[in-house]
């Protein structure tokens, strides 16, 4: 059980800040890798960080677990947060991300894979040719990492 699962038990579902990750991870062409999970919504990797974990620490991992891409160097993008960004799951949990956004143009290994369990599919997609059905926060993370801010 992970970090956010123990907490859980102790709080149940009222709000929690929770600080996690998002990489647009850009290849050789300019096109974003980009994941579609269990929901059918497309993203890019990210997830929560786990205690002792670094953020870039937790921006590989989830780059890795997600899509079967390694990715050496990160650059600071932005961080989201506010009450623009609160969340709240079906099962009733409720959380106030704070989302802090890398890009890397730094693939250092790996097959583009989808996990199976949090991805359903991984693939590239150039910035003017999107897939339907993406969150608008997810669009404005996507034109963040393509103005750089």
């Amino acid at each position: 059980m992970g970090y956010i699962e123990d907490l859980r038990e102790k709080v149940g579902n009222q709000p929690l800040i929770l600080v996690g990750v998002a990489v647009g991870v850009i290849n050789e062409e300019g096109s974003i890798l980009l994941q579609k999970r269990r929901d059918g919504q497309w993203g890019v990797p990210g997830g929560f960080i786990e205690l002792g974990e670094s953020t870039e620490e937790a921006g590989r991992r989830e780059v890795l677990e997600e899509t079967g891409i390694e990715i050496g160097k990160m650059e600071l993008i932005h961080v989201f947060s506010g009450k623009e960004h609160f969340v709240k799951l079906p099962n009733g949990d409720e959380f106030y991300p704070v989302t802090i956004a890398y890009i890397s143009k730094d693939v250092v290994g790996g097959v583009l894979k989808a996990d199976g369990v949090e991805t359903l599919e991984a693939k590239f997609f150039k910035p003017t040719q999107l897939p339907e059905g993406l969150n608008p926060l997810i669009k404005h993370l996507i034109y963040s990492f393509a103005i750089g801010k």
